[in-house]
């Protein structure tokens, strides 16, 4: 009883851990290189930023919206990486995001910010919606009608 117990107990631990990956920003480069055919809402965003977790709720509904279509919402915590486990796993739990949650893992902030958008500020909230022809930076809240919007404007 004991030991099945503990197995179940490893599977939770596992799904719960599963919901949020470490993201290098390389790796990002190479999901939407091979995405050919695949328009990406990359969302950068942290569990302290206000604006952040109130537009959270609208790319949730463009990722459930888009479940069959060539439509990848991403949603990429900022938070410290030492915040995972005791902030961004609960807060992604709490807020019951189904979208897929990365928290970047990068050492060089301004690295990561010049190579996402030379314009880009570093403030958040921000989003890249990123296709094969088209690139597009915003830093800026958004509603649910203008990411409905601003993805129908990329095709």
């Amino acid at each position: 009883m004991r030991t099945l117990f503990i197995i179940c107990l490893s599977l939770i631990t596992y799904s719960v851990n599963a919901q949020v990956k470490l993201l290098k920003f390389d790796d990002l480069d190479k999901r939407i290189a091979n995405g050919k055919d695949t328009t990406y809402v990359i969302n950068f965003w942290a569990t302290w930023c206000s604006p952040c977790v109130a537009e959270l709720p609208n790319f949730e509904k463009l990722h459930l919206a888009n479940l069959k279509k060539p439509v990848k919402v991403l949603l990429v915590s900022l938070d410290f990486k030492s915040k995972l486990q005791k902030e961004v796993i609960p807060f992604v739990e709490q807020h019951k995001i189904n979208a897929e949650v990365f928290l970047l893992n990068e050492p060089d902030q301004q690295l990561y910010i010049e190579r996402i958008d030379k314009k880009w500020s570093g403030a958040i909230p921000a989003t890249l919606f990123v296709n094969k022809n088209t690139r597009r930076f915003y830093e800026k809240e958004f509603t649910e009608t203008e990411l409905k919007n601003t993805l129908l404007n990329l095709k």
